[in-house]
This record gives structure tokens, sequence and C-alpha cells, in this order.
């Protein structure tokens, strides 16, 4: 195997369990909690780039799926993936699709790397508000706006900020990590 290949697989495990570690924080900012797994899935996508990054969402979403603990409060199970917020989970995926797609025209210009971040997470979010609303806002009796205040206007600012922090991170992590590896 060749020693890019394996650089891939090993950066694109890591970002996985970034992902899972970044899962299991939880900082409550009042009667809400939030996870850090917006940052953790954000800084594989700028990381590792689109096709690394969605690849490394994906097989987060597989473990958890086969029951290993790593959504939000050690959680598992096709239960929490097909779950009433399953969608924004799944959303991720449309996320890095997303950036995969932008990043021909977004890799040098700061302006079109935020764009595809807000495009990116506007994705993640109507996936999951469709989803939740067609699974169980409409049977709670819940409206397309109660859906949206319950699930995304409380999100928002908290996901600019992380979004922005895995930015900033990896716009100076590549070259100071490939730096180390290549050098020994």
């Amino acid at each position: 195997m060749k020693k890019d290949k394996i650089f891939d697989i090993t950066m694109t495990a890591l970002m996985t369990a970034v992902i899972c570690v970044c899962s299991w924080i939880t900082v409550t900012l009042g009667a809400i909690p939030f996870t850090l797994q917006t940052f953790g899935v954000f800084l594989a996508l700028r990381f590792l780039g689109g096709k690394r990054g969605t690849a490394a969402i994906t097989v987060y979403l597989l473990l958890g799926a086969a029951g290993l603990p790593v959504f939000s409060n050690f959680g598992a199970g096709l239960g929490k993936v097909f779950g009433p917020t399953g969608g924004y989970m799944l959303g991720f995926i449309f996320s890095g699709i997303t950036v995969m797609l932008f990043e021909k025209f977004d890799s040098r210009i700061k302006r079109l790397r935020i764009l595809t971040d807000a495009i990116a997470m506007l994705s993640c979010y109507a996936l999951g508000t469709v989803w939740f609303y067609s699974f169980f806002g409409k049977a709670q009796g819940m409206s397309v706006f109660a859906v949206l205040s319950a699930c995304v206007i409380p999100f928002i600012i908290p996901d600019i900020v992380k979004i922005a922090f895995a930015e900033t991170i990896s716009l100076k992590m590549p070259e100071k990590i490939k730096c180390r590896i290549y050098k020994q």
C-alpha cells in the first residue's frame, strides 16, 4: 500500500474518532444542551476535504448504527439514526457532499469557504427539519415554524461558532501535521 494511501486511511480514522469524542462533549447553555458534534464534522470536512471527510462522517454513522456508543450521551443504534433527530445526523453526509461539490472553487478564497460552510450547514438543517416534521412533528401537530423553533433556531449561533472554530483550526493544522510526518 502506498504511503499516501496509508496516510489517508489513518487520517480518516483519526477524524472519525474526533467526531465520536466531540459528540460526547456536551455544553449546556440555558435549557438546551449542545454537543461539539458539528465542530467535529466540519473539522473533518475541512481537514480531510469533502471526499475523505464524508467518508469519516459515514464511518461515524455506521459505527453508531451498528451499536457502538458514539452518538451524543453515548447513544447508539438504528433507533438513534432513524429517530426524531436522525435526519440531522444523516444531514451531515449532505454537508459533506456540499463541501465536495464546492471545494473545487473554495480552496483558496476564504469568502467562498464561508459560503460553502453556510450552504453545507443549511443542507443539514433542511434534511433534518424535513425528516423531523415528516416523521414526528406532523404527528404531534407541530407546525413547521414550531419544528424550526425547537430544532434549528436555538442551534444556529452555536453552530456558526463551532464551524468558524473548525475553519480556523483547519487552515493552520494540515501544514504542521504534514511537516512532522514527512520529515521523519
